[in-house]
């Protein structure tokens, strides 16, 4: 049987899941877990948080299946990765992770490279633009050279000093701090080229 269902495609393991077979659905799991949990610890750079959120895509997979709200007949990957993507936006923005500021701000230590306003400030059309802008600016930093980004997401996604970004690096400080200025000039640029405009 094992056999018989590495055979079939996606949308009838999806199929046979819904009607009651957790066979398919290990099938599904086994044959796409590498790349949807390469894809998350691409983004998040951690381990463990790439396996909860890993965890977390493949509970919110399970419980849209069930809910009978699965309509992406042929396409489950595609559908899984923008679950695991969003979550990753989702776990960034609670984490109050995601805010752009000015280049000079970002070389010192106590800088945020992303301005988040009260909710209670905000309407609810200001909160959902503000939250679609922070996705699309995250989903900018990876074309970014890698050299650029490692050192972007250390800075913002995990608050690494620019001494600390150094030595993980094996670089100078100054050459950190040059390749970080880089880093925002090309977001920026990509922020203008896209028509990304911040309203705050």
């Amino acid at each position: 049987m094992a056999i018989v269902m590495k055979k079939l495609e996606d949308r009838e393991l999806v199929s046979l899941y819904i009607n009651g077979s957790e066979k398919a659905f290990e099938t599904l799991l086994l044959r796409h877990k590498e790349k949807i949990y390469r894809f998350v610890y691409m983004k998040v750079r951690d381990g463990a948080l790439a396996q909860d959120i890993f965890q977390d895509t493949f509970i919110k997979i399970v419980n849209t299946l069930k809910a009978g709200s699965y309509n992406e007949e042929g396409k489950f990957l595609p559908w899984a990765m923008r679950i695991a993507h969003n979550l990753v936006i989702d776990y960034f923005r609670k984490a109050n992770k995601v805010r752009l500021i000015s280049e000079s701000s970002s070389q010192r230590d106590d800088f945020n490279i992303f301005h988040t306003l009260k909710l209670d400030d905000e309407s609810v059309s200001e909160v959902m633009m503000r939250e679609e802008l922070e996705g699309q600016m995250v989903d900018l930093v990876d074309y970014l050279p890698e050299s650029q980004r490692d050192i972007l997401k250390m800075r913002i996604f995990k608050e690494m000093s620019f001494k600390d970004i150094a030595d993980f690096e094996e670089i100078s400080i100054n050459t950190a701090l040059g390749r970080m200025r880089y880093a925002l000039i090309n977001l920026r640029k990509m922020i203008k080229k896209h028509e990304l405009v911040v309203h705050y």
